[in-house]
């Protein structure tokens, strides 16, 4: 049976593929040809940005009523929305077979899938912030100071949207769990970009399970849905085979581009010159002063 997940990405534009010669920016100043919103699978762009925006206000009060706050919006899209409900029960079957006590998951869109799979399955969960604060919340859904939930020696669950290189892991999630006495054993994502997260997640103690990588069968599969078109696999190959060369060529191609890009101002502006500064553009593609 085909992976379902592959119709919700496209389904809810969790993941958008461009038109030829119309590459997005990622935010290291490279190009690329599609872009990954995996919180889009809560459902759509304004049901994700709606829950974005209960994280962010709710990050930025009482840290102990965190958890309730967002909760709320969570438990009512579950009921409203099968895709997600459905993501939600596949990451419950993959978190069964692993030796946890607890999970975990980091500011902001590790909570979208790391909140309702602790709750479906009768676990606590630790909510990291940004500034390496945490707070555990059981079971029951009663939240208390970290230090209070008596952790240390325990292991967790770490549920991620997406998985690059994961950086977040090494800066922030494994160090704000260890200094509460815990480990992450394990970690769990919902899509793995193939860039070498996986690895190093391996070689930090906790091994990725992930629910779908990015390779080029899936958009093959995409292109059988009638979801993208041959011009769009050929750039996506070309992409996945060496992004560093897919920046070149294109940009190579398109000399003009990033004068273009930088006209436009804005983000455009920006990344078109921190591509620029970065060293990733062609001499031929540098707009001359």
């Amino acid at each position: 049976m085909e992976n379902p997940i592959i119709s919700w990405l496209f389904e809810t534009d969790a993941v958008r593929v461009c038109p030829e010669g119309q590459p997005f920016w990622y935010t290291s100043g490279k190009l690329g040809p599609f872009y990954i919103n995996t919180q889009f699978l809560y459902g759509s762009e304004a049901a994700a940005n709606r829950l974005l925006g209960v994280i962010e206000e709710a990050c930025a009060g009482d840290k102990l009523a965190f958890y309730d706050k967002v909760w709320a919006d969570i438990s009512a899209q579950l009921e409203s929305c099968p895709i997600f409900s459905q993501l939600i029960d596949l990451l419950c079957e993959e978190a069964k077979k692993m030796d946890a006590d607890f999970i975990s998951g980091g500011e902001r869109r590790d909570y979208f899938f790391s909140m309702p799979v602790a709750r479906k399955l009768g676990m606590g969960h630790l909510s990291i912030f940004k500034d390496l604060s945490t707070v555990y919340t059981d079971a029951n859904g009663v939240s208390m100071p970290s230090e209070q939930a008596n952790l240390a020696g325990k292991k967790s669950i770490h549920i991620a949207d997406l998985i690059t290189v994961a950086s977040s892991y090494i800066r922030a999630w494994i160090p704000a769990v260890e200094a509460l006495g815990a480990k992450i054993a394990y970690s769990l994502a919902v899509v793995d970009r193939d860039q070498g997260g996986s690895k190093i997640l391996g070689d930090a103690g906790c091994p990725l399970t992930t629910l779908i990588t990015i390779k080029p069968e899936l958009f093959v599969t995409a292109k059988q849905l009638g979801r993208v078109n041959d011009e769009q696999i050929a750039l996506i190959n070309s992409f996945i085979a060496d992004p560093d060369k897919f920046v070149i060529d294109f940009l190579t191609a398109h000399p003009d581009f990033l004068a273009n890009e930088i006209a436009k101002g804005g983000k455009s502006a920006q990344r078109a010159e921190l591509c620029i500064a970065s060293g990733f553009a062609p001499e031929c593609a540098i707009p001359k002063k």
